[in-house]
């Protein structure tokens, strides 16, 4: 499975929605997440993944992860990804 796939199959358990209902420039709010379930689902990612994903709850504007849509998460975790592997 893809990393594309992987996270929007996390990201739809979350919001308990389908899969197809999660499309890659969907913003998690439109998908009805709220902070606790975009937590959630960061952590999820990170397990699944097994990486670290440098983003503050606390301070969202102050990380170093975009979360503005399913399609930036998705590239934050491919270089992630990348940067694991080097």
């Amino acid at each position: 499975m893809d990393v594309e796939t992987r996270v929007r199959n996390i990201i739809a358990e979350q919001a308990l929605l389908d899969p197809e209902e999660v499309g890659m420039d969907s913003t998690l709010e439109s998908l009805g997440l709220d902070s606790l379930g975009l937590v959630e689902s960061l952590f999820a990612i990170e397990e699944a993944f097994d990486i670290n994903i440098p983003f503050n709850a606390n301070n969202p504007e102050d990380s170093d992860f975009d979360i503005s849509s399913v399609a930036t998460i998705v590239m934050g975790i491919r270089r992630l990804l990348v940067e694991k592997e080097s």
